[in-house]
C-alpha cells in the first residue's frame, strides 16, 4: 500500500494532494483546493508570486497610457526586470535557474521562480525579502516545491504549438536573449568565481580556521626546532656545525681564533 501512494503521489491519480501545486507550486483553486498543498519549509526555489507586471497587462500590445507598444520594448522592459531580480538575489549565493512566467492565469500571472544552488541560500534570500518592496508593490514570496522544471513547464509552447494560451496550467517561461544570460549567468561557471567561493566558503568554516592555524603553529614551530636543534639530522647523524669564513689574509693569528671559536661551540653543543 505504502508503494502504491508513493507511486502516484504528486500524480492525478493522487487523490488527496494537489498534483498542479506539487508541480508548478501554484493552483487555480487556491486556499479552495480539496487537495493539499504541502508547503515546504525548506527548497532550494522560492516563488515570486505575481511580481512580474508586463507593460501591456490589460490590452496585448497597448500600454498602461492606450499606446502601442513595440515587441521589441516589451522584450527590453522584461530584461530589465529580469536583470534587476537577478542581480538582487545573486547576493545571496548561486543562482541555479530563474524563471518568470508568461501565464495570464491569476495565480501564475507575473510568477517568478528562483531556484538557487543550496537550500540555506534560498532561505537567506526570503528572509532579507520580508516586507520589502518592488516599484511600490510588496513581495510576496515563499518557498516552493519546483525542484524540477522539467516537469513544470509546457512543452507544448516551446514547441508553439500551445492551444490554450497564456491560461495554461503549465509554465509559460519567458525567454531573455543570448546575450544577457551570458552575462549574468556567466559568472557563476567562471573559474575564478567558483574559486572566490570556495574560499570564502572555508574561510567562513572554524573547523578549517582551527585546521590552518594548527599548520601555521606546526610549520612554525618546526622551524625554530629546525634552527634550535642539537645539531642532529633527520637520520639522528650530527651535522657538521658551521664554520665562519676562512681568514682572507691567511695569518696564523686569525686561523688559531677560528679553530679555538670552533673547539668551544662544539663544547657548548
Amino acid at each position: 500500500m505504502a508503494e502504491h501512494l508513493a507511486s502516484i503521489f504528486g500524480t492525478e491519480k493522487d487523490r488527496v494532494n494537489c498534483p498542479f501545486y506539487f508541480k508548478i507550486g501554484a493552483c487555480r483553486h487556491g486556499d479552495r483546493c480539496s487537495r493539499l498543498h504541502n508547503r515546504p519549509t525548506i527548497s532550494p526555489t522560492l516563488l515570486l508570486s505575481n511580481m512580474y507586471q508586463r507593460p501591456d497587462m490589460i490590452t496585448p500590445g497597448i500600454d498602461a497610457q492606450g499606446q502601442p507598444i513595440s515587441p521589441e520594448a516589451l522584450q527590453s522592459h522584461f530584461e530589465d526586470f529580469y536583470e534587476d531580480i537577478f542581480d538582487e538575489l545573486s547576493k545571496f549565493g548561486e543562482i541555479e535557474t530563474l524563471n518568470v512566467c508568461d501565464n495570464l492565469a491569476d495565480h501564475m500571472i507575473g510568477n517568478v521562480y528562483v531556484q538557487f544552488r543550496e537550500e540555506d541560500q534560498a532561505a537567506a534570500a526570503l528572509g532579507a525579502l520580508q516586507g520589502r518592496f518592488y516599484l511600490g508593490r510588496p513581495i510576496i514570496a515563499d518557498f516552493s516545491p519546483v525542484t524540477d522544471f522539467r516537469e513544470a513547464t509546457c512543452r507544448q509552447f516551446e514547441e508553439e504549438s500551445c492551444n490554450r494560451g497564456g491560461y495554461c496550467n503549465f509554465m509559460h517561461v519567458k525567454m531573455i536573449g543570448r546575450e544577457l544570460r551570458r552575462k549574468l549567468f556567466g559568472k557563476f561557471h567562471n573559474p575564478r568565481y567558483r574559486r572566490r567561493s570556495r574560499s570564502r566558503s572555508r574561510s567562513r568554516s572554524p573547523r578549517g580556521s582551527r585546521r590552518r592555524e594548527r599548520e601555521r603553529e606546526y610549520d612554525s614551530r618546526g622551524s625554530r626546532e629546525r634552527r634550535h636543534d642539537d645539531g642532529r639530522g633527520r637520520s639522528g647523524e650530527r651535522r657538521r656545525s658551521r664554520s665562519p669564513p676562512p681568514a682572507r689574509d691567511g695569518s696564523e693569528e686569525r686561523r688559531a681564533r677560528i679553530e679555538q671559536w670552533n673547539r668551544e661551540r662544539e663544547e657548548k653543543q
